[in-house]
């Protein structure tokens, strides 16, 4: 095995110094499942790197009512109803899966999908290859399990390199992994390359931590991975906790891209900028925090743990005493777009050009998995999002007289009049198709 690199993260939060070195290491396949080399972290130290060039601004969205429809879903052991725009038709187009999570489409244009089997902390998630759709019965006629005893897979990313190699990017609860990438292929044709380590023990989700999901997104041959935090509301012992990495394309040159990031289940580039979902704390009410969508900063703060964002404004979390707690509301970016208290916002998706509806045109739609407790109520529906508008949903109904019907968890675009809807509660993959 190959000695690695060194690579040291600066970073603070007030007016303390931090030296933090960390070491990464090229391996085989063999080697994968050696134990990550803990960073140390005596302090934080962060410093907001402005974005370059002229921000993207966004087309002002029609606001007009939405007119909606209910319409009946039946499901293997179920039935019920959701409600959704009254041109739209909505389909399962396979159900029987586990945990189901997040959608990407390889260069070859097949549909992946990742499963986390449970809400334990197993190996037992897996990938599969949903081929053969049908847009008339909208339907799969094949799903082929890809990759197998995988620790909590929450996303992937598919890349093609500067010279022409096509790459798959695994995040995984450990680790982040690549996998040479071969159209047609039905299980990886290459080894796994562990291109970076992550910390992964914590509290339960019990009560309230852990945050076993990992994120990836690829920009501008940079790889980005989110972590979320090992507890509720703590100091956390690694840099890594709590935060979005920005890292080469080989795991190289680990950097710090934004900081105070509870638990960023989602991560994408739009018109040049990173946006990402985040969870809040739990122990401040059934109303706060507001969960938010997030334009980040470069070298930002978002505040976590020591303040927390609700109706608009940055708020002090007195509520613990902490070592670290000179960092200044004023430094905090407010959110993209405010969800509201415990929603649990997880994956989105961009809806722009002129073929959408203008009920979903130039807005964002988010997926709102749900508050963990039922009897909160907020979430368990897709919401339209754009930057000075209320959310307000566009399909809901999973939520029903206090009993679940799914959670949504991922949105994701087919073609430029359909996208797809995961629910990890239920085992099931939604399509949807719009009408203007």
């Amino acid at each position: 095995m190959k000695e690695g690199f060194i690579s040291k993260l600066f970073f603070c939060i007030a007016m303390v110094f931090c030296f933090v070195s960390c070491e990464n290491n090229e391996q085989s396949n063999s080697e994968s499942n050696k134990e990550a080399q803990p960073l140390e972290n005596d302090s934080l130290d962060f410093a907001i790197e402005k974005q370059k060039g002229v921000p993207f601004e966004f087309p002002s969205p029609n606001i007009d009512p939405i007119k909606f429809k209910d319409q009946k879903i039946q499901l293997e052991d179920t039935s019920f109803s959701l409600t959704l725009p009254e041109k739209w038709e909505i389909s399962v187009a396979k159900e029987g899966f586990g945990r189901l999570r997040f959608l990407s489409k390889s260069p070859d244009g097949r549909l992946f999908v990742t499963d986390m089997k449970n809400r334990s902390d197993n190996s037992k998630g897996k990938i599969f290859i949903l081929e053969g759709f049908d847009k008339t019965t909208a339907k799969f006629d094949t799903c082929i399990t890809y990759l197998d005893n995988l620790r909590n897979p929450n996303n992937m990313a598919f890349h093609t390199d500067s010279t022409g190699v096509d790459w798959l990017y695994l995040a995984l609860t450990q680790k982040l992994v690549r996998y040479k990438y071969t159209y047609g292929e039905v299980s990886p044709s290459s080894p796994e390359e562990v291109i970076a380590e992550f910390p992964d023990y914590g509290l339960s989700y019990k009560y309230g931590g852990w945050h076993l999901t990992r994120t990836v997104a690829i920009h501008d041959e940079k790889v980005y991975v989110s972590v979320g935090s090992s507890c509720n509301a703590c100091e956390e012992k690694e840099p890594e906790r709590a935060s979005i990495l920005e890292m080469d394309l080989d795991g190289k040159n680990v950097n710090h891209y934004a900081y105070g990031v509870r638990n960023a289940v989602d991560i994408n580039w739009i018109h040049g900028s990173l946006y990402s979902t985040n969870m809040g704390a739990d122990h401040l009410g059934d109303e706060a925090p507001d969960e938010a969508l997030y334009k980040l900063e470069k070298g930002a703060h978002y505040g976590w743990p020591y303040y927390f964002q609700n109706e608009g404004e940055i708020i002090a979390d007195t509520t613990k005493t902490w070592k670290h707690d000179t960092l200044l509301a004023e430094n905090i970016p407010l959110a993209f777009a405010e969800l509201g208290g415990h929603s649990a916002p997880l994956g989105f998706e961009y809806f722009e050009g002129e073929n959408w509806p203008e009920s979903i045109q130039n807005y964002f739609l988010v997926a709102l998995h749900g508050s963990g407790h039922v009897r909160i109520g907020n979430g368990y529906n897709l919401v339209r999002v754009a930057e000075g508008v209320e959310p307000e949903p566009v399909i809901y109904g999973w939520l029903q007289k206090g009993h679940r019907f799914g959670r949504p968890t991922d949105v994701f675009i087919y073609d430029e009049t359909s996208f797809f809807i995961t629910d990890d509660h239920e085992g099931v993959l939604y399509y949807v198709e719009t009408a203007k």
